[in-house]
Protein backbone atom coordinates (compact mmCIF):
# COMPACT_ATOMS: atom_id res chain seq x y z
CA UNK A 1 0.00 0.00 0.00
CA UNK A 2 1.29 3.45 -0.89
CA UNK A 3 2.02 5.97 1.87
CA UNK A 4 -0.64 8.30 0.47
CA UNK A 5 -3.22 5.47 0.77
CA UNK A 6 -2.13 4.75 4.36
CA UNK A 7 -2.45 8.43 5.27
CA UNK A 8 -5.85 8.69 3.59
CA UNK A 9 -7.15 5.60 5.40
CA UNK A 10 -5.83 6.97 8.70
CA UNK A 11 -7.74 10.19 8.03
CA UNK A 12 -10.93 8.27 7.38
CA UNK A 13 -10.51 6.32 10.62
CA UNK A 14 -9.62 9.50 12.52
CA UNK A 15 -12.78 11.19 11.25
CA UNK A 16 -15.41 8.49 10.85
CA UNK A 17 -13.93 5.35 12.37
CA UNK A 18 -13.53 3.55 15.65
CA UNK A 19 -10.65 1.55 17.09
CA UNK A 20 -12.06 -0.66 19.80
CA UNK A 21 -12.21 -4.01 21.52
CA UNK A 22 -15.49 -5.89 21.06
CA UNK A 23 -16.95 -9.12 22.35
CA UNK A 24 -18.32 -11.71 19.99
CA UNK A 25 -20.14 -14.98 20.34
CA UNK A 26 -16.97 -16.74 19.13
CA UNK A 27 -14.47 -15.40 21.69
CA UNK A 28 -14.97 -15.01 25.41
CA UNK A 29 -12.49 -12.12 25.41
CA UNK A 30 -13.00 -8.86 23.52
CA UNK A 31 -10.90 -8.63 20.37
CA UNK A 32 -9.63 -5.70 18.30
CA UNK A 33 -11.96 -4.14 15.77
CA UNK A 34 -11.70 -1.22 13.36
CA UNK A 35 -15.04 0.03 12.13
CA UNK A 36 -16.00 2.90 9.80
CA UNK A 37 -19.51 4.07 8.96
CA UNK A 38 -20.39 6.02 5.83
CA UNK A 39 -22.95 6.50 3.10
CA UNK A 40 -20.21 5.93 0.50
CA UNK A 41 -19.99 2.36 -0.73
CA UNK A 42 -17.25 3.49 -3.12
CA UNK A 43 -15.10 4.50 -0.13
CA UNK A 44 -15.40 1.03 1.37
CA UNK A 45 -14.79 -0.73 -1.92
CA UNK A 46 -11.55 1.29 -2.14
CA UNK A 47 -10.68 0.47 1.50
CA UNK A 48 -11.17 -3.23 0.94
CA UNK A 49 -9.21 -3.09 -2.31
CA UNK A 50 -6.13 -1.35 -0.84
CA UNK A 51 -6.07 -3.31 2.44
CA UNK A 52 -7.18 -6.68 1.09
CA UNK A 53 -9.10 -7.30 4.32
CA UNK A 54 -12.34 -6.48 6.10
CA UNK A 55 -16.02 -6.76 5.31
CA UNK A 56 -18.66 -4.32 4.12
CA UNK A 57 -22.23 -4.49 5.34
CA UNK A 58 -25.22 -2.34 4.55
CA UNK A 59 -27.19 -0.94 7.45
CA UNK A 60 -30.94 -1.28 7.71
CA UNK A 61 -32.58 1.91 6.43
CA UNK A 62 -36.00 2.35 8.03
CA UNK A 63 -36.72 5.61 6.19
CA UNK A 64 -35.25 5.41 2.65
CA UNK A 65 -37.27 8.44 1.61
CA UNK A 66 -35.39 10.56 4.19
CA UNK A 67 -32.00 8.87 4.54
CA UNK A 68 -29.27 7.69 2.19
CA UNK A 69 -28.19 4.09 2.21
CA UNK A 70 -25.50 3.55 4.84
CA UNK A 71 -22.65 1.06 5.12
CA UNK A 72 -20.13 -0.19 7.65
CA UNK A 73 -16.61 -1.42 6.94
CA UNK A 74 -15.27 -3.71 9.66
CA UNK A 75 -11.96 -5.45 10.24
CA UNK A 76 -11.56 -7.76 13.21
CA UNK A 77 -9.08 -9.93 15.07
CA UNK A 78 -5.58 -10.11 13.62
CA UNK A 79 -6.63 -8.17 10.51
CA UNK A 80 -6.88 -5.13 12.78
CA UNK A 81 -3.19 -5.47 13.65
CA UNK A 82 -2.38 -5.37 9.95
CA UNK A 83 -4.43 -2.21 9.41
CA UNK A 84 -3.09 -0.50 12.54
CA UNK A 85 0.50 -1.23 11.49
CA UNK A 86 -0.24 0.42 8.13
CA UNK A 87 -1.94 3.55 9.44
CA UNK A 88 -0.73 4.25 12.99
CA UNK A 89 2.07 6.65 11.95
CA UNK A 90 -0.56 8.79 10.19
CA UNK A 91 -3.25 8.94 12.88
CA UNK A 92 -3.77 12.46 14.22
CA UNK A 93 -6.52 12.09 16.84
CA UNK A 94 -4.68 11.40 20.10
CA UNK A 95 -7.20 8.94 21.54
CA UNK A 96 -7.18 6.83 18.38
CA UNK A 97 -3.40 7.00 18.13
CA UNK A 98 -3.09 5.79 21.75
CA UNK A 99 -5.60 2.99 21.21
CA UNK A 100 -3.79 1.83 18.05
CA UNK A 101 -0.39 1.85 19.75
CA UNK A 102 -1.73 0.07 22.83
CA UNK A 103 -3.26 -2.72 20.73
CA UNK A 104 -0.15 -3.06 18.57
CA UNK A 105 2.20 -3.18 21.56
CA UNK A 106 0.16 -5.44 23.83
CA UNK A 107 -2.55 -7.53 22.17
CA UNK A 108 -0.36 -10.36 20.88
CA UNK A 109 1.54 -10.53 24.20
CA UNK A 110 -1.64 -11.40 26.11
CA UNK A 111 -3.44 -13.47 23.46
CA UNK A 112 -2.77 -17.16 23.03
CA UNK A 113 -3.70 -18.85 19.81
CA UNK A 114 -5.06 -21.95 21.55
CA UNK A 115 -7.20 -19.95 24.00
CA UNK A 116 -5.84 -21.75 27.06
CA UNK A 117 -4.60 -19.40 29.76
CA UNK A 118 -2.83 -19.99 33.04
CA UNK A 119 -3.96 -17.92 36.00
CA UNK A 120 -1.16 -15.37 35.47
CA UNK A 121 -1.87 -15.15 31.74
CA UNK A 122 -5.54 -14.63 32.48
CA UNK A 123 -4.72 -11.82 34.91
CA UNK A 124 -2.49 -10.19 32.26
CA UNK A 125 -5.35 -10.46 29.76
CA UNK A 126 -7.77 -8.76 32.16
CA UNK A 127 -5.19 -6.05 32.91
CA UNK A 128 -4.87 -5.43 29.16
CA UNK A 129 -8.62 -4.81 28.84
CA UNK A 130 -8.77 -2.62 31.95
CA UNK A 131 -5.84 -0.53 30.71
CA UNK A 132 -7.41 -0.20 27.28
CA UNK A 133 -10.62 1.14 28.88
CA UNK A 134 -8.58 3.80 30.68
CA UNK A 135 -7.43 5.22 27.34
CA UNK A 136 -11.02 6.37 26.82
Amino acid sequence: MKDVDRAYLAGIIDGEGSIMLIRSHVNKFPSPCVSIASASLELFDWTKMVTGIGSIKSKKNYHPERHLASYTYTARYRDVLTILQMISPYLVIEKKKKRAQFILENYEKVTKRNGRYSYNELMAKHAFYNNFKKIG
